[in-house]
């Protein structure tokens, strides 16, 4: 009873702006829960909750993760009484900036902010749940995944709505670079994250030359199309100049004018530009990376430019800019962020309607309307080969040019994602050779590995030649290379032994990815996957094989030690023979590692030498 009455006195002084000691305010909040009564004994296997941690199914949390819950009011909302994702945009942008400070323990700013796709709209009254956690911390740089989904109160039912990648910059005095702490990954899904955020990393790099080779590769021609006897509309129309000034509710806690605000008036002019086209409110579909390229301050203007760049049948991009410049005019502008964003206009039963074409001006008009066109073949190539599940993606995907990129994240990210599974489970050990398996719903995958003596970059080298594996794998008869992508990426033709009751040798077309460690405890990768080819079709002295997932991960264990694994996602065609071996019945796949260890130590010596031929 005292406790009780103390803490209503402390919450009138509270809310009288009178100052209570620290130490009164623990010794109130204690006394509620523990004066009365002993603590609750907590059940067998039962984890004390960390102070303050949300309710959750894992006591165990991630030290970066954010979460934040906010109830859609009608001052978030458009006309439609659905939530703007300009304000969307913010709430994502400050979620994820507050998870790389944790990390960091200084300011950051907003880099980039990959490709979002909206599967769903969040009404009034609905609250919006956002998890953001770093992936992994570079040298001054690190990725924040999110995740979004919305709730809806009076029926309990969860949605997803979206997820995205942020890559975040931790700042020191005077807007210095900091070197950032690695992060060590617990849990099976940060393990997951971990590995292939380095290759997302990558993908990101080089997304310009992506660009390029596309458009380098594709007629310079354009043709205007019209559909239905419609004219084609001008795309000078369409065009938004718009100005806002920066205030400082604008800005974050640096000063800066806050990432996630310029990407809401980005995405306000954008959907301006969109109506003036179809006449119609447009919804907003899909976001391309955004790249911040410079910051604004307080006092700044910042001019935003919107056009709309190429309307599909039923979809358009615009493209969106944005500029800052100070109180002078003279002084010249500063390009802050430039994007492309992707509205469809639903009809009343939800589905998108045609839209009208765009007539691009001559010169710069017809630059931007080409590389839409090329944008969306990406997205499309992205989406498709990057975005989709494993089990979700056919075995062997069409190689060309313009998804090349997402074919090696794909192939080497699948590889990395069964690496980081936590079910391996021992099932075989012949003197230094280990076999592992996992049984997951659809795949039986096996892991064999071994510790060698030699260097983890020679062994790497080697084993990254499929040239030279029929010297320890008797499967292979042959493996031609067909054509080198760059020198991370190949393709081999490979033959390979008759299977039992198969009367034809087996042949493939492979994707051979390699990477190097991006920082201290990566491994080497080599990674596997079937690919299809104009030039290679199935043949008839052959019976087409397939292989998902494969490859060899290499650790350093010291200088000339390294522990070598080999990973396969069993195909249908090769369970019998795999089950075989994981029963006992047959050695053959630890005696074809065994003769891999003899290859590794035979030409660890002279692999200078080889390296000419690969």
């Amino acid at each position: 009873r005292a406790a009780l009455l103390l803490s209503r006195c402390l919450l009138k002084m509270v809310k009288g702006n009178i100052i209570v000691p620290e130490d009164i305010l623990s010794f109130c909040c204690n006394g509620l829960q523990g004066s009365t009564s002993p603590p609750r004994a907590r059940e067998p296997g039962e984890r004390e909750e960390a102070p303050g941690a949300m309710a959750s199914p894992s006591a165990a949390r991630n030290p970066t993760e954010v979460q934040m819950s906010q109830l859609v009011l009608p001052c978030h909302t458009n006309h439609r009484g659905e939530l703007s994702t300009g304000q969307l945009l913010k709430w994502i942008d400050t979620a994820a900036c507050l998870s790389a400070e944790r990390h960091a323990g200084c300011p950051c700013v907003t880099a980039s902010m990959d490709d979002i796709y909206f599967e769903h709209t969040i009404s009034v009254g609905q609250v919006v749940n956002i998890k953001a956690k770093v992936n992994r911390a570079f040298n001054s740089s690190m990725e924040v995944g999110i995740q979004v989904s919305y709730e809806d109160l009076c029926s309990g039912r969860h949605c997803s709505i979206c997820k995205a990648y942020a890559t975040f910059v931790a700042q020191g005095p005077l807007g210095s670079k900091v070197r950032l702490k690695p992060l060590t990954p617990q849990t099976e899904e940060e393990k997951i994250e971990y590995s292939i955020a380095a290759e997302r990393r990558r993908m990101r790099l080089v997304h310009k030359d992506t660009l390029k080779d596309l458009l380098t590769s594709s007629p310079r021609e354009t043709e205007l199309e019209t559909r239905d006897g419609s004219g084609a509309v001008p795309a000078e129309r369409t065009r938004v100049e718009s100005v806002e000034l920066v205030l400082p509710p604008h800005a974050n806690h640096q000063g800066n004018t806050f990432g996630g605000q310029i990407m809401a008036w980005m995405e306000n002019v954008a959907t301006i530009a969109a109506s003036r086209l179809c006449h119609a409110h447009p919804t907003l579909r899909a976001i391309e990376m955004f790249h911040f390229r410079g910051p604004s301050q307080v006092g700044d203007r910042l001019v935003l430019k919107a056009i709309v760049n190429n309307a599909f049948k039923n979809s358009m991009e615009v493209g969106v800019s944005a500029e800052a410049y100070g109180q002078e005019m003279s002084v010249s502008r500063r390009h802050i962020n430039s994007a492309f964003m992707t509205f469809v206009v639903l009809d009343q039963e939800g589905h998108p309607r045609t839209l009208p074409m765009v007539a691009p001006e001559p010169g710069d008009g017809e630059r931007r309307y080409r590389e839409a066109s090329a944008r969306k073949k990406i997205r499309l190539d992205r989406k498709y080969v990057v975005s989709c599940k494993q089990t979700e993606v056919p075995l062997s995907v069409p190689w060309d040019q313009s998804n090349k990129v997402y074919l090696s994240y794909n192939n080497v990210s699948a590889l990395k994602m069964l690496v980081a599974k936590a079910n391996w489970a021992l099932a075989r050990e012949k003197e230094k050779v280990r076999m592992y398996t996992l049984e997951e719903d659809k795949f039986l995958s096996f892991r064999i590995e071994m510790s060698v003596c030699i260097a983890a970059g020679r062994a790497f080298s080697l084993l990254s030649n499929l040239r030279r594996r029929h010297e320890w794998d008797s499967h292979y008869v042959s493996a031609e290379l067909v054509q080198k992508v760059d020198d991370d990426d190949m393709i081999y033709h490979v033959v390979s032994q008759k299977l039992r009751n198969e009367n034809k040798p087996q042949d493939f077309v492979i994707l051979a990815s390699r990477r190097k460690p991006c920082s201290k405890g990566d491994p080497y990768v080599v990674a596997f996957r079937s690919v299809t080819l104009p030039t290679h079709p199935a043949r008839a002295e052959f019976t087409r094989g397939e292989t998902l997932c494969s490859g060899f991960c290499i650790w350093p264990e010291s200088e000339e030690m390294s522990k070598v694994a080999y990973y396969n996602q069993a195909m249908p065609g090769y369970l019998n023979y795999v089950t075989t071996n994981v029963a006992g019945l047959s050695s053959d796949i630890c005696s074809t590692f065994e003769a891999c260890e003899k290859f590794l130590l035979k030409n660890k010596e002279d692999l200078i030498s080889r390296l000419q031929d690969f």
